[in-house]
């Protein structure tokens, strides 16, 4: 099999809740969300989704995606795409870093491995591993009483893991977390993401202000030096997101105990074939992993399910519905939430159609 082109779309995914903030004042309304089709010389075609959280998160941004696949494209054109470390090796030797940009490409070719070998990408990442995957709900940073009012709600959705938007001004945080967690049941978690937001004396104040409550701290500061200092100030479980962006940081971080848990963000890695390797690095040594992306719609939910359903429960710390947060669908066969868990399909690749009328018309084709 060969790649012979590739079909980009870009589609608009406006949110259900109107905005969605988190630290330092960021916030997004829509979404800009990079569709791409690889195209082979046996009719077969793969897809896959990136979407980066705006440009002030990660190292990336919407644009950046579709520039990097006019880079990478006519590199890959006459590639056998279900060579998934061969098309890894030419994406690294054609364009330095950029690793969300590589990403769709990598996810698609897993997509059309499935679909070549007439098996569902699960299996092919290491077979199922648990028949579905418990979610958590990301709540955006507002009022502390707005915050817990929104918990109340989608705790009855069938939520029991919680994300809160912190890294703001610290009495506000402080407020939030305290607010939060007294609405929760004591078998709920609740986890506070500063996404990078304090600064280490904020962070060590808000460590100590919540230290008897049951809540989990998520990636305090900008670097990993601030947030591994905040870690040793604290006997609260703590996670690192951002800085964990690649084999190497996620072994020193084992060595050096940085963490309990972990969030695997796919595009942020450089697409399923990295993640799954940081998913068993992590199984190896113990740590349990949220398995996300930096946001997306239907086809990033199908790539979360296949990662997190074939990653045992017991390092499973949750996944991400992204699709339940749009007013847009771009894809049937999409996992679907159901009672705070969803489930990857079982039909071979991905198990998603694109939605054609959704995305429009393809903004760059690469023959």
């Amino acid at each position: 099999m060969k790649i012979t082109g590739f079909n980009v779309y870009q589609v608009d995914l406006p949110l259900k809740e109107g905005r969605y903030n988190w630290s330092n004042g960021n916030f997004i309304e829509v979404f800009d969300s990079t569709v791409l089709e690889i195209l082979t010389d046996e009719g077969l075609k793969g897809y896959a989704e990136c979407c980066p959280l705006g440009s002030a998160y990660l190292p990336s941004f919407a644009k950046g995606v579709r520039a990097g696949l006019a880079e990478l494209a006519p590199h890959l054109i006459g590639q056998d795409p279900l060579n998934i470390g061969a098309i890894n090796r030419t994406m690294d030797a054609a364009l330095r870093g950029h690793p969300y940009a590589k990403a769709p490409v990598d996810i698609a070719c897993w997509d059309l491995l499935g679909k070549a070998t007439m098996q569902p990408v699960y299996t092919l990442l290491g077979g199922a591993a648990q028949d579905d995957v418990v979610l958590y709900r990301a709540i955006s940073q507002e009022d502390p009483d707005v915050m817990a009012k929104k918990i109340e709600g989608y705790a009855a959705e069938g939520y029991t893991k919680f994300q809160l938007k912190v890294g703001g001004e610290a009495n506000d945080d402080i407020d939030r977390i305290h607010a939060t967690r007294a609405v929760l049941k004591k078998t709920d978690q609740l986890v506070a993401d500063a996404n990078t937001g304090w600064t280490r004396h904020e962070a060590a104040r808000v460590v100590n202000a919540v230290a008897n409550l049951d809540v989990y701290i998520e990636q305090p500061c900008l670097t990993y030096e601030e947030s591994i200092s905040i870690r040793r100030r604290t006997s609260l479980p703590f996670v690192m997101d951002e800085v964990i962006d690649t084999p190497n940081t996620l072994v020193k971080g084992i060595a050096e105990d940085a963490m309990d848990a972990i969030n695997l963000k796919i595009s942020k890695v450089g697409g399923l074939t990295k993640a799954r390797l940081m998913r068993d690095l992590c199984v190896a040594h113990g740590i349990p992993m949220t398995i996300e992306d930096t946001w997306g719609g239907d086809i990033t939910t199908a790539a979360i399910a296949h990662l997190a359903r074939s990653t045992p429960a017991e390092f499973t710390f949750s996944a991400t519905d992204f699709n339940s947060y749009g007013t847009v669908t771009i894809a049937e066969g999409a996992p679907k939430r159901k009672n705070g868990r969803m489930t990857a399909p079982d039909t071979r690749g991905l198990g998603i159609t694109p939605v054609f009328d959704a995305l429009g018309d393809p903004v760059a084709t690469y023959r």
